[in-house]
């Protein structure tokens, strides 16, 4: 959102997005969890998925994902099941376990004192019964979800859910766009142990990163410059609307201020195409990653819209070693 802005026009601009990158090409459509945070119109989650999968016809929309420590299992389960049913081959659950919020409202929503999502296994198995076939003696059922299977993959910024999806033989979604620090650690990790399942024969990676094309290197670094604005006021507790880009963060933050903004984007790819292209097949060659996930801020719409044509004309062209897959390019 921006400042001042009600959520109904940040709403349009999502919808309008998904539909201009499902013309481009792209086969998913992620939406994010937050709780109390100014700025943020993405705490009902479910809801923005069917609004968005309403508007659009062929691409795949989910979440990016439902913080399910916050939420009954069986609700998810009857939640996504619904969306399946509605819009059916097209919905994404994406599962992570942090609060998606401050220690106040994470208490707020979880209610119980003692969760603190170290129970989130437990709840993964819970939701996994309600979403897959119906068990002899079962007595509590999602209707509409039970034998929807619904796609669930993964999501993570540490080893913690690298280790869960490897042993799980799940998708998995590591988010380099706002914390890099364990990205190649947890890529690793996941490939070497990943075991085999009913669902997923080999490792599927997925790695979300910022990505800004442009005409050339400094007008996109410019461009940069609105997610650079909103990182530097989270840190500092501050409402995280979309600011108009400036030509120089030297005035507006601190050194110390400045080198946590730059840790937390550091896997940001921002630039001309030339620039663009080389830093995803970097990312690609890397990570063996098989899917990337591009984030894109920025205060214009209109740039937005012309940075994602730019990403898919790109994608069309990557080149990496043998054995490292390219794979769908999604939002």
């Amino acid at each position: 959102m921006r400042a001042g802005e009600p959520a109904a026009s940040a709403i349009a601009r999502s919808v309008d997005l998904a539909q201009h990158v499902e013309q481009l090409g792209y086969t998913r459509y992620w939406v994010a969890e937050h709780h109390s945070i100014s700025g943020l119109a993405c705490s009902a989650t479910p809801v923005l998925i069917g609004h968005i999968a309403a508007a659009t016809r062929t691409i795949r929309v989910g979440s990016g994902g439902v913080m399910l420590p916050n939420h009954a299992p069986l609700v998810v389960a009857e939640q996504f099941g619904t969306l399946e049913a509605l819009y059916p081959g097209r919905i994404d659950l994406g599962l992570g376990r942090a609060p998606g919020a401050d220690f106040q409202t994470m208490r707020t929503l979880r209610r119980d004192l003692s969760q603190s999502g170290d129970d989130f296994p437990a709840l993964l198995e819970e939701l996994r019964t309600y979403l897959g076939p119906e068990k002899p003696g079962q007595v509590v059922k999602a209707i509409p979800g039970q034998n929807s299977n619904v796609p669930v993959t993964l999501l993570g910024s540490s080893g913690f859910s690298a280790q869960l999806a490897a042993t799980l033989g799940l998708p998995f979604a590591f988010a380099a766009h706002f914390a890099p620090e364990y990205l190649y650690a947890a890529s690793r990790f996941y490939r070497e142990h990943f075991r085999p399942s009913e669902v997923l024969r080999k490792p599927y990676l997925i790695v979300a990163v910022q990505v800004i094309a442009a005409e050339t290197d400094p007008a996109a670094r410019r461009l940069f410059t609105t997610p650079q604005q909103r990182f530097l006021r989270l840190i500092r507790g501050q409402p995280v609307e979309l600011l108009p880009p400036v030509d120089s963060m030297e005035p507006l933050w601190q050194d110390a201020e400045r080198a946590a903004v730059e840790n937390r984007l550091r896997a940001a790819i921002v630039g001309s195409d030339a620039t663009v292209k080389a830093g995803l097949e970097n990312l690609v060659s890397d990570t063996r990653a098989d899917e990337v996930i591009a984030v894109t801020d920025t205060y214009e719409h209109a740039h937005r819209l012309q940075s994602y044509q730019r990403v898919a004309r790109i994608a069309a062209t990557l080149t990496v070693p043998p054995g490292v897959p390219v794979g769908a390019q999604s939002l």
